[in-house]
């Protein structure tokens, strides 16, 4: 199950902040993909998740706020033109210096099945 959470900003806008397992790029702890975080800026929740399974990630749910985004993840999601980033989720709660990546960087790499 993806963790994850939302904060509504002051315009109505929501950033939804989701870590998603078996995503990331090869050379994870166990030798297999790593976990990502992924940050996405909507009108509403149901927008947010709309606009990933329209990537092809089809099983992406958000229950409850247990992970919401933090300040900086909102300003970086803001000042992107798309409004649609990812990096590494950091583990056992180390903060990454990893930069944020453009979704399509992460799509690129993973081949992700469309029905």
């Amino acid at each position: 199950m993806a963790a994850g959470g939302f904060c509504k900003l002051p315009n109505g806008s929501v950033v939804v902040a989701l870590n998603l397992p078996g995503l990331g790029p090869a050379g994870g702890a166990d030798g297999g993909t790593a976990r990502v975080r992924v940050l996405v800026l909507a009108q509403n929740r149901a927008r947010a998740l709309t606009r990933l399974r329209n990537l092809g990630l089809r099983a992406v749910y958000l229950r409850g706020n247990a992970a919401p985004p933090s300040p900086d993840e909102i300003t970086a999601v803001l000042h992107h033109p798309d409004g649609l980033i990812w990096r590494t989720a950091p583990d056992n709660g180390v903060i990454a210096t990893e930069l944020w990546h453009p979704i399509r960087a992460l799509l690129r790499g993973t081949a992700v099945a469309r029905p």
